[in-house]
């Protein structure tokens, strides 16, 4: 009889231990603080423009700031910006953002504290967006041009003390990668990979990881999967976390707690971006925000360890069975009204899970359960008991139950979604119950549902993928965003993406049902899926020609009423 295997899980707050990476004055990892960064949106040639909104950006918090590059002349004005900001005293560490051109990130790397560059297009050539095959003559040909092509990047970065970051995004893997691994998760750790190994032949530890993508589902699950893949090849590089094209707003600022938020409370990541359509100092506001709320999970009482099955998945956890899997996560106040719940049992997770009330659950699993927690720490013991219940094969329903009275709206956004981002991530709650005394219950309810379409389990509205715009962005990103909103917000379901440029264009926005990219100067190219359908519109005409589409492709219903 064969033993089966088990595995322990622990729950407690504990950071990951990773290689501490100097960029400029600030190191990013080791025991150093989370990291917040941004990125400017003005062109990178317009030098005045350039060092006000970077001053602004550090006024407002950040310790690291990026700009693209796309070629040799703005990777050259980086170091007139470095030297007018030094000279006003601002000594934030800056970022050269590079795509397709392996001469500007030569250039950018004696001008700047740090070079990111995307192994989709750093070596490879650009995305054609179809099936090519390799045999294995040709994929290790290919893999030996990386070597080739990164070898004097490195070079001039330990000349000068300039640290990498490798950033991947879900929407830019290359066709060779695709050809092998698809667009998945397992296709972007392979494309981080290949360029850390050759980082780490070369002796070269001066590297800050990100892998990205708007959907924070795939976020999530990648960046474990890169840590666990690191870890078993003994790397530990730190990371950047992001999620990329979250849009503004509200959904902009949920979309990056739930996705961001959940993984630093698995104590991953060392330094972050919330990535928003708005002006770049905006972000820093939720990003200390999410912050300050995981720094608070370092207290409270130790959540206990709780033991698996050698089953258990780790990287993209299933929904626990229960009384109520048919349904979609149940909302209290909508769905629910919460005087009908005062049969239900209510429970403290911090209190643990007797075998005894395990058994008395099972005698009768149609009792819903609304579980609670009063402690600081309460996301460790919220999983750590709702693991036990999964485990046990414990079907009774769960309502997950928060009371945040007492804190800001922008408090209670955050933690909200850290802590029901995280769990329903897992798999875990079957209903949803946010509390705040003093606000309304539409509010709350509006946060929930937010949260729900965050995590891609429930569908209440239409899913906006926004690009933050860079020096790249050829058209004004966030008047456009807020008119394509008003056009179409109404579209329940729909996914739109409203990218900056090309760069950003068909593959970042990659499970987007239709995309609006910036093509070149007031010149717009409408997508559907990512299949460019219309090239080079005037952008006056473009989100006339946007709905046109929709409705040609059968996608378009008539408002009801106002449309938000």
């Amino acid at each position: 009889m064969t033993e089966s295997k088990s595995k322990t899980l622990d729950f407690n707050y504990r950071r990951r231990a990773t290689w501490p990476v100097k960029v400029g004055n600030v190191t990013i990892g080791g025991d150093n603080p989370v990291r917040l960064q941004s990125m400017t949106s003005t062109s990178t040639m317009d030098t005045d423009g350039s060092v006000a909104q970077i001053k602004r950006i550090a006024d407002a918090g950040a310790e690291i700031v990026r700009l693209t590059a796309q070629g040799v002349r703005e990777a050259e004005n980086l170091a007139e910006i470095s030297a007018r900001l030094r000279a006003d005293g601002c000594s934030v560490p800056l970022v050269a953002d590079i795509h397709f051109n392996p001469r500007a990130a030569f250039a950018a790397a004696s001008r700047v504290e740090k070079v990111r560059i995307n192994p989709g297009n750093f070596v490879d050539p650009g995305r054609v967006f179809k099936k090519i095959d390799y045999t294995d003559e040709e994929y290790s040909a290919e893999i030996e041009k990386i070597e080739e092509g990164l070898v004097p990047l490195l070079d001039i970065c330990r000349e000068h003390s300039t640290a990498l970051r490798i950033g991947v995004n879900h929407g830019s893997l290359s066709d060779r990668i695709m050809s092998r691994y698809g667009d998945t998760p397992a296709g972007m750790v392979e494309s981080a990979l290949e360029f850390l190994r050759v980082c780490l032949r070369h002796d070269f530890r001066d590297v800050v990881i990100s892998i990205k993508a708007s959907n924070v589902c795939v976020m999530v699950e990648t960046v474990r999967r890169l840590v666990d893949a690191m870890a078993r090849e003994d790397m530990h590089f730190p990371l950047h976390l992001g999620v990329t094209e979250a849009g503004d707003a509200e959904d902009g600022r949920i979309k990056s707690a739930v996705g961001i938020g959940s993984l630093l409370a698995e104590g991953i990541g060392d330094t972050i971006r919330v990535s928003l359509s708005e002006e770049p100092e905006c972000e820093i506001e939720p990003a200390t925000g999410i912050v300050k709320f995981i720094a608070s999970l370092s207290s409270g009482p130790e959540v206990a360890a709780v033991t698996v099955g050698e089953d258990y998945d780790s990287y993209k956890p299933s929904r626990r069975k229960s009384r109520w899997t048919d349904r979609l996560p149940q909302v209290v106040g909508l769905d629910i009204d919460p005087d009908s719940l005062s049969g239900a049992l209510a429970l403290k997770a911090e209190d643990g899970i007797a075998p005894e009330l395990i058994e008395e659950l099972k005698a009768d699993s149609d009792r819903v359960v609304v579980l609670g927690s009063e402690v600081s720490n309460a996301l460790g013991h919220l999983r750590a008991f709702l693991t036990v219940l999964k485990s046990e094969g414990v079907e009774n329903p769960v309502i997950v139950c928060r009371d945040y009275t007492g804190l800001s709206e922008q408090e209670r956004t955050i933690a909200a979604s850290v802590e029901f981002g995280s769990l329903l991530l897992a798999g875990f709650a079957d209903g949803v119950w946010i509390k705040a005394s003093g606000e309304s219950r539409e509010r709350l309810t509006a946060l929930a549902l937010n949260i729900l379409q965050a995590t891609r389990l429930r569908i209440s509205k239409t899913e906006f993928i926004s690009c933050p715009g860079c020096g790249r962005t050829l058209y004004d990103l966030q008047s456009t965003l807020r008119e394509i909103k008003a056009a179409t917000s109404h579209l329940k379901g729909l996914k739109i993406g409203v990218m900056g440029c090309i760069v950003n264009g068909p593959g970042e926005m990659a499970d987007a049902d239709y995309g609006y990219v910036g093509a070149a100067a007031g010149k717009i190219s409408l997508y559907k899926g990512k299949e460019c359908i219309e090239k080079n519109i005037p952008a006056e005409e473009a989100i006339s020609h946007l709905v046109s589409l929709i409705k040609t492709n059968g996608d378009w219903v008539e408002p009801s009423g106002p449309v938000r």
